[in-house]
This record gives C-alpha cells, sequence and structure tokens, in this order.
C-alpha cells in the first residue's frame, strides 16, 4: 500500500480534529454510521413523505423509458476521444445511463415495497450495467492511451477519475436506500457491487499516489474535493472491513485537507462560480457527510468553510446570470443543489447567502437527476421533515426565480487573491448597472487568456460579456487550447497591443494599481506582463464605476515599446458583446438584448468614446455551439477599436457605458 500525509503546513481539518481524524479513532467514531446519514433506507417512514411530492418531470421520464433498452456505451463511442477528440458521444450515454438508474433508484424507493417490483427490476439492470461497463473512467481521463497506444479500456489498470468517483458513489446511495429489497430481489448483487467497488476505486486509491488531483505537487483543482467527497461515501456504504473503511476515510480526510488549505482567505474560486459546486460545493457535500457519519465528532465549522459559502452570491449579476470566469457559464445551470448551499448558510448564520440561495430553491423544488443520485437524494431527504422548506409543489418544479434573488446590502465585492471586483450601481440591487471586472493570471485552473477583462450588465443581465465554455473536446485541455476563439484574449474585453495574445502561464498576470472600495468602486491594474511587455504599466486599464450619473467607465492608457517582432503595428482595445449592436456615426454604439434567447424584458446600454480616437471594426461570431447559443442566440459581436498611428506608442482611450432607458 503507498503512504502519504497531507502536503500542506497547517492542514485545517486536521488541525481542528487532532487525533479523531486518524484511523485508529475513526474506527470507533464511524461504527453504525449507517444508520446515522440523513439520507435513510426506502423502508423509513420519511418516504411517504417523498412519494407524495409530484415529482412531475422525473416520474414522466422514467415512465416512459422504463422497459425500454438502456443506453449501450460502445468502444467505438470510447475511441471517439482518441480519434477525432469528441467526448460527448461516449459521455453522453454514460450519463444517459445514470440518470436513469437515478430516477429508478427514487421511483423505487416511492413507491415501495408491493406486488409490483418492476421498479426494482429496473434499478437492478441499471446497477448491474455498471458493474459490467468496462471502466467507469471517461474516455478524456483514462490514460490507456497515452501508456500504451490502446483505445480499449484496461481492466486490470482501472483509472480513477471523475466518473469512477461518480458510479461508486451512485452505486453506494442505491445500496444504502434499497439494500434489503436488493438482497431479495436479487441476492448477490451487493456483494457485486462491493466487489467492484474496491477493485476499481477503493484499492486504486489506497495504492497508488500518483494520481494528479490529490494535489501532492502543489496543484490542487476541482477534481479533488469531487472524488474524495465521492469515495467517502463508498467507503461508508461500500466498505465491510472497520479498518479498511477507517483507511480510506483518513486518506481522504488528508486530501480533502489539500483542497481547504488552497482555498484564499476571501474564499475565491479562481474556476469561477460554475465550478464552485463540482469543487467546493463537493468538499461541503463530503464533510456534511463526514460530520453525519461520526455522529458530530468531525464537526467542519471552521473558517474557510465560511468564506467559501459566500462566494457564489458575491458572483451574481441577476437572475440565473453570473459572472462567469475560466470555464463557465454566464447562466447557472439547473438543478444546481442551491438547497446545500441554504444549509450551511443558515447554519453559518450568513445570511446573505441563505436568503440567495432560498430564492433559487424556491424556482426548483424538485430534484433533477442530472445533478447524481446523492444530490437527489439529499434533497429529497430534506423534504422529508413536515418543517422542512421543501414543500411539495403542483408545478413543473422548474422555473426562472419568481423574484430577484436577494443580494447583500452592500456596494458590491472585491476578492483581492483572484484580483476580481463586482460593483453594483444600486448597492443591495442588481436594478442599473453592474461592473465586474478581473486581474488575475493565465495559469489559472480551467484558464482563459482574460487577465484585465470587463463584464457589464444593466438590470442584471451581461451585455458586453465573457463568452463561456464552449463544448468540451480533446483539443480543451491539450497543447491547442488557445486555438479555442472563446479561450483566447482576442476574444475577451481587453486590449491587444501590437496584435498580441496574452500568454500563458502564472507571470502573464496583472498588478493591482488601485484595489477598489465601497466609496470609489474602482479597480486599476498594470497589464503589461499579460503580454510580456517589459514593465506591468506599459498598459494600465482602469475600470470604474460611477453610481451618480450612472455610468461604467474604462480607462486605457499605455506607453509601449517598439513593436515586436511576433506582433503587428495595430492597437487594439476590444470589447465582445451580446444581443444586438448598432455602431453609430458620432463616436457611439447602442446595444440591446434583442437576440438573446432567454431575456424576455428588453435591456439596453450606450456606449460612447471621444470622437476620431479609434477606428471602430465589426467582427460576429455565428455560435454553432449548443453551450454558447443556448446562452447568447445566434451570435456574439466583437468591437474592435483600432488606435489612429500617432496614439499607437503612446496615447490613452476611454469608453463610457450607460444603462438605455427606450
Amino acid at each position: 500500500m503507498a503512504t502519504g500525509t497531507a502536503a500542506v503546513e497547517a492542514p485545517p481539518l486536521v488541525s481542528a480534529w487532532g487525533p479523531q481524524s486518524d484511523a485508529s479513532s475513526l474506527v470507533d467514531s464511524l461504527r453504525g454510521a449507517r444508520d446515522r446519514l440523513a439520507i435513510r433506507p426506502a423502508s423509513d417512514a420519511g418516504w411517504r413523505l417523498a412519494a407524495a411530492r409530484p415529482l412531475s418531470e422525473l416520474r414522466a421520464q422514467a415512465g416512459t423509458e422504463k422497459g425500454t433498452p438502456w443506453p449501450q456505451p460502445l468502444v467505438s463511442h470510447y475511441a471517439r476521444y482518441f480519434r477525432d477528440g469528441n467526448r460527448t458521444a461516449y459521455e453522453g450515454l454514460v450519463a444517459s445511463r445514470q440518470q436513469r438508474l437515478t430516477r429508478a433508484v427514487v421511483m423505487a424507493a416511492v413507491t415501495g415495497p408491493g406486488p409490483d417490483q418492476s421498479w426494482l427490476d429496473e434499478v437492478i439492470d441499471g446497477a448491474y450495467l455498471l458493474c459490467e461497463q468496462s471502466s467507469w473512467s471517461w474516455a478524456a481521463h483514462d490514460d490507456v492511451f497515452t501508456r500504451n497506444g490502446e483505445m480499449v479500456p484496461d481492466r486490470a489498470r482501472p483509472y480513477l477519475d471523475l466518473g469512477a468517483g461518480e458510479v461508486v458513489a451512485q452505486l453506494a446511495w442505491l445500496d444504502l436506500v434499497l439494500g434489503d429489497a436488493l438482497d431479495e430481489r436479487a441476492p448477490g448483487l451487493r456483494k457485486r457491487l462491493r466487489a467492484e467497488a474496491n477493485e476499481r476505486v477503493i484499492r486504486p486509491f489506497l495504492d497508488r499516489l500518483d494520481w494528479h488531483w490529490l494535489g501532492l505537487n502543489g496543484d490542487v483543482h476541482n477534481w479533488n474535493p469531487w472524488i474524495h467527497s465521492n469515495i467517502i461515501v463508498a467507503a461508508l456504504l461500500l466498505v465491510e472491513d472497520a479498518g479498511l473503511q477507517a483507511q480510506t476515510i483518513a486518506r481522504c480526510i488528508e486530501g480533502l485537507d489539500r483542497f481547504l488549505a488552497s482555498i484564499p482567505a476571501d474564499g475565491a474560486i479562481d474556476e469561477g462560480f460554475a465550478y464552485w459546486w463540482n469543487g467546493a460545493g463537493r468538499a461541503l457535500e463530503g464533510l456534511a457527510v463526514l460530520e453525519q457519519a461520526s455522529g458530530g465528532v468531525l464537526n467542519p465549522d471552521l473558517p474557510v468553510i465560511r468564506a467559501l459559502v459566500a462566494f457564489p452570491h458575491r458572483m451574481h449579476l441577476g437572475d440565473r446570470w453570473f459572472l462567469n470566469v475560466a470555464d463557465g457559464p454566464a447562466r447557472a445551470h439547473q438543478g444546481l443543489p442551491w438547497n446545500m448551499l441554504h444549509r450551511w448558510a443558515v447554519r453559518l448564520g450568513d445570511h446573505a447567502a441563505a436568503d440567495h440561495a432560498a430564492v433559487f430553491m424556491d424556482a426548483e423544488p424538485d430534484p433533477d437527476p442530472r445533478s447524481g443520485l446523492g444530490r437527489v437524494l439529499t434533497q429529497l431527504s430534506a423534504g422529508m421533515q413536515p418543517t422542512s422548506r421543501t414543500q411539495p409543489s403542483s408545478g413543473s418544479g422548474r422555473s426562472e426565480p419568481s423574484k430577484r434573488p436577494d443580494l447583500p446590502p452592500s456596494w458590491g465585492t472585491y476578492l483581492p487573491s483572484v484580483q476580481i471586483m463586482v460593483a453594483r450601481q444600486n448597492p443591495g440591487s442588481s436594478d442599473g448597472l453592474t461592473l465586474a471586472a478581473k486581474g488575475g493570471h493565465n495559469a489559472e485552473h480551467h484558464n482563459h487568456r482574460d487577465v484585465g477583462s470587463v463584464v457589464v450588465a444593466v438590470d442584471g443581465v451581461p451585455l458586453l460579456v465573457d463568452a463561456g465554455q464552449p463544448t468540451y473536446t480533446a483539443q480543451t485541455f491539450g497543447p491547442d487550447r488557445y486555438l479555442i476563439r472563446a479561450m483566447q484574449s482576442a476574444w475577451h474585453s481587453v486590449p491587444a497591443p501590437f496584435g498580441l495574445e496574452q500568454g500563458t502561464g502564472a507571470e502573464f498576470a496583472a498588478t493591482v494599481l488601485q484595489e477598489p472600495t465601497p466609496e470609489e468602486p474602482t479597480l486599476a491594474l498594470g497589464l503589461g506582463a499579460a503580454y510580456g511587455l517589459d514593465h506591468p504599466e506599459q498598459w494600465i486599464r482602469t475600470s470604474l464605476l460611477n453610481r451618480e450619473p450612472g455610468s461604467v467607465v474604462i480607462d486605457d492608457r499605455w506607453n509601449l515599446p517598439a513593436h515586436p517582432t511576433d506582433g503587428t503595428h495595430d492597437v487594439d482595445i476590444t470589447y465582445l458583446v451580446a444581443g444586438t449592436v448598432r455602431v453609430g456615426t458620432d463616436a457611439t454604439a447602442t446595444i440591446t438584448s434583442v437576440g438573446i434567447p432567454t431575456v424576455s424584458s428588453p435591456v439596453g446600454l450606450h456606449l460612447r468614446w471621444k470622437p476620431a480616437t479609434a477606428v471602430v471594426l465589426v467582427d460576429e461570431w455565428h455560435l454553432d455551439d449548443p453551450l454558447l447559443s443556448d446562452i447568447w442566440g445566434e451570435k456574439l459581436t466583437r468591437l474592435r477599436f483600432r488606435m489612429p498611428a500617432d496614439t499607437r506608442a503612446s496615447g490613452a482611450f476611454t469608453l463610457t457605458v450607460e444603462a438605455t432607458h427606450d
């Protein structure tokens, strides 16, 4: 067995829990853990409350698919990643299979015992298919091709990735909920579940220390808490040997400590709002399970948790729109576990976070199988208490928030660790203008070359935008990542001195020259280093929000050296725009939200600049990727303000942005 310790000086969990986090102590504290978990077996009376919920979409979909052939991922689907870079052919079928199994588990639990065992049979078939599935890893992560050039999963060397973690946790949760019924209906299946979990997850986790997501090299990202939290569930529910179970949990605590130790004091996640849910959010879920399993011995009330809970609402623009950085969409996905965030916020006394999460909870009262079985069961379990906030609904279970989520009564936020400012014209409201400005560097996780970028929203709708995450392919995380348009600085709202792209690496960074305050929401950044120039202050961008006149001002000033051999003579300042754009002849432009699919009440921006200070070039990006077009519509537009020859070497350009009220 491989051995290792947490590679951090002051691990938060171990520092707080002391010897209680050791395997020897965990043997005692985890005894009887199964009976203390909030998710209960289907025999528990609480499931009668869950059975009373409409769950309209889940029931309808489950009824439609029951008795039909299951999604069948094939080698040809798996091999596509290695052949042509396509990930979705295989991952889509695997996701469909697991979502169907999640629906079947819920249906078997809410219908309960009786003469009709068809839902239980559906669960048995789905679980067995996962046991027979040659790989639980996604092809994009499996190292079989890089090791030996093969395109067929190697059963003798299972790869432990996000996909494997999701499968083992799903099998563990269904074992908890339906275990007794499975023993009666399909004797031997639960033994098989345990054998597969041990072979594919537990042993590879304990025997190897070369998994990149462990963070032993100091690079900790969202895989760490996501996989560790799923392994915690598997160890608690599928590992019978108390010593092995405790050993596995102790190793997971070490791993989660590496993640928590990497979180800055301001709680910022450099991967952004969207990845918070599958990073920090997964850590919070794992810690909640540990606390339940240990009967409160492992209490995770720590300062770092409080900071993490506050992050999502700090990134909010309005309705379902959030500031998106890195590989994040600009709109929040359906099915996010807002109930989990709400419970943590209430527990910690963070009223702003709790009120914000509550609005989204009310808009999505029914669980979404796409979020995974554990999250579905957690949401249903919360509704099993008569006093729970989550009550049966009569609608479809999915809508836009019925009112704008409450924002904290503040000017906005500034997170110095990632150099992100979100400033609101009207404190505590998304009405009017919201300015988001970002510094940072170009070695952030899921990085886009976006150092110095800005986003401007009006009434919560972004119109100067960040395109966000396109569909993942082999190129996304390969050497040609920055050939993808959405990743390039050329298609972010940043300068382009001499036509240069920003560089890749931590040294291509912003320098903060002025931090914002509530009284003066201004972020001034030196951007020269982001382009490999000699000094940060060779390009200075100042982004500020003027509340009283109601305007955003983005001021760029530069003093450049001779143009580099790999650049051009052009000096451009780029803004990426959503909706409909009209450039006037009087040094103005108007932007409206017309064309953005999800915006029903049109909003707009008016842009103005000093006449004759730039020539405006307009480029249209026609979107054929559903992940982008579903959010932005048919196109995004790039406005390039090209400087005249006499200001290329040294000059200034100021863009003023105001809301329109037509």
